[in-house]
């Protein structure tokens, strides 16, 4: 008896309570799908607008740095004109920032959001990166490109490597002379490869743990 007086009510706040569970969830999962689809757009951009004869995009790459950390770097774009580290930013709004400021700042109407110089975020991606590759290539052949969403406007003058939307792949394509040859080229994705951390839940843990690390430092 008690059950089916019961029972209706808890359908209802049955359905309630799953509702409210799963928006806990896409609010905790947002900023990692809003970067996911920032790194998607970009593997679409190298498949529609580069020559696949000529570039190698490895995706989301964790590696081990000189003090025991990790660095995560969104995209390696290989090609025989030079190694391009991309860092891709998904942020909707206005873009305030140059190239030696340490913030930047996002505005959305009256709200303002800082976060750090992309360029120096990259910064680090690309030692590592020369690092990993030190015996292979030379570092001038490694170049740093950040790649906005169109979602955003820039509302100041932006670095030459800094871009909104597939504009970055002109840059990429203004690297026109061949500079690696293929056998090197082959031995620098493999390198990569076999330096990079295994994608798992497990090193994205670890990854996250090492930046809450560095920031109180």
């Amino acid at each position: 008896m008690i059950a089916q007086i019961f029972a209706p009510l808890w359908s209802t706040f049955g359905w309630i309570l799953l509702l409210f569970i799963a928006i806990a969830l896409f609010k905790a999962f947002k900023p990692f799908l809003k970067g996911k689809m920032g790194e998607f757009a970009v593997s679409a951009h190298v498949k529609l607008y580069l020559d696949k004869d000529h570039y190698i995009l490895l995706n989301d790459c964790t590696l081990p740095d000189e003090q025991n950390q990790t660095t995560q770097i969104d995209h390696i774009l290989l090609s025989p004109f030079g190694v391009f580290v991309i860092e891709t930013k998904n942020y909707k709004g206005w873009i305030f920032g140059g190239e030696r400021q340490k913030m930047w700042t996002q505005k959305i109407y009256k709200k303002s959001f800082k976060f750090q110089n992309p360029l120096h975020q990259n910064y680090k991606h690309q030692k590592v990166l020369e690092a990993v590759l030190a015996d292979i290539l030379d570092p001038a052949l490694i170049h740093s490109v950040v790649v906005f969403m169109p979602d955003c406007e820039f509302k100041t003058q932006m670095p030459p490597n800094v871009f909104q939307g597939a504009a970055w792949t002109d840059y990429i394509k203004s690297f026109a002379d061949p500079v690696i040859p293929p056998m090197k080229l082959k031995r620098i994705q493999l390198r990569i490869e076999k330096e990079v951390l295994e994608k798992s839940w497990k090193t994205n843990r670890q990854h996250v743990d090492n930046l809450k690390t560095y920031r109180r430092e």
